[in-house]
């Protein structure tokens, strides 16, 4: 019993037995049959996420490109968006253009809808006389459902998937692929941005988007352009009330939340920036950590699932000093 009076946890005493037995052996002593059986027997205590992450190595870690990092700053705060240029490069390239317009600035929060999405964009868009203009931006786009799976960077999940015959990460984005096909695409997990469009599939432009703040809808993949993933401020967005009118939109104006102004990370002085770093998808720390999460091993785990879903392997991100953004270039 421990000074408490609580048994100790059975991963402890593994974990104790197997320092004994090592202690022993350094020492020049010789453990007994029986406690080297023991030791034998009972399984390792396996890292868990944290101990993963504070193993990792520098270049372990990215950072995202300044020129495809929204700023979304809203009244609580600002949201991080990172463009998935590989799978989307059309929209990407739109939403550059309407972010230098400032098109967003002033345009709103439509739409929240428990467990599925929150939606933003211009409130008068069924208006004619008061649309806001794209200008220089396109107000169509072909589709970017999926792309070809050749030469794309693809970290594998083992675990299988109901959706797609391989899921996995790339780029630090959950994706899926399909190699009879040859094609790949971005999934509908949680945090990911999508480009809202109507009945045909060339009517997305980037103008309106959302995020997904429930659980993974991926009957949306290859139906939909999916642009990029929050990494910061999904707070802000998961948390607002949900809309009572049809599909989840505000019934009324002042419902909405209104949008103050979104740019690229490479328009805003680097003092003002928000300096991160994303794990990088690739690394055997990834891999690592895919474990940690798939085999837990924390105190209050006592089964263990041996399986993890895509959606479910987290992408972690972590703040670094804006002095170091001047020492390390982005990698994509």
């Amino acid at each position: 019993m421990t000074p408490q009076g609580k048994a100790p946890h059975p991963r402890f005493l593994a974990d104790t037995r197997i320092r004994i037995l090592a202690c022993l052996l350094a020492a020049g002593g010789v453990p007994s049959a029986s406690l080297v059986a023991q030791a034998a027997q009972e399984p390792a205590r396996k890292p868990t996420m944290q101990q993963v992450l504070d193993a990792s190595k520098p270049t372990d870690w990215r950072m995202p490109d300044p020129e495809n990092t929204l700023y979304m700053e809203l009244p609580g705060g600002r949201v991080v968006i990172e463009l998935a240029t590989q799978f989307a490069p059309l929209h990407a390239e739109n939403i550059r253009t309407m972010v230098r317009q400032k098109y967003f600035d002033g345009l709103a929060v439509l739409r929240v809808v428990d467990n599925f999405v929150t939606q933003w964009g211009d409130p008068e868009s069924e208006d004619p006389k008061k649309v806001r203009s794209l200008g220089k931006a396109k107000s169509t786009l072909a589709p970017e459902f999926s792309r070809p799976a050749k030469g794309l960077a693809f970290t594998r999940l083992t675990d299988g998937d109901v959706y797609a015959p391989e899921v996995g990460f790339s780029n630090g984005f959950p994706a899926a692929r399909d190699p009879k096909k040859g094609i790949a695409w971005l999934t509908h997990c949680y945090g990911m941005v999508g480009a809202g469009r109507g009945n045909e599939a060339d009517s997305g432009s980037g103008a309106e988007l959302y995020v997904v703040i429930g659980h993974a809808p991926r009957q949306l993949d290859l139906n939909i352009a999916t642009v990029g993933r929050v990494i910061q401020g999904m707070e802000l967005l998961a948390s607002l009330p949900r809309g009572g009118g049809a599909a989840g939109f505000y019934e009324k104006a002042e419902q909405r939340l209104p949008i103050r102004s979104v740019r690229l990370a490479a328009d805003v002085p680097l003092a003002e920036r928000s300096h991160l770093e994303l794990l990088r998808t690739d690394t055997p720390t990834f891999t690592a950590l895919v474990e940690s999460r798939r085999n837990r091993s924390d105190d209050w785990y006592l089964a263990p699932a041996g399986k993890i879903e895509l959606c479910n392997v987290p992408l972690p991100v972590r703040e670094r000093k804006a002095a170091e953004d001047t020492a390390k270039k982005p990698q994509t």
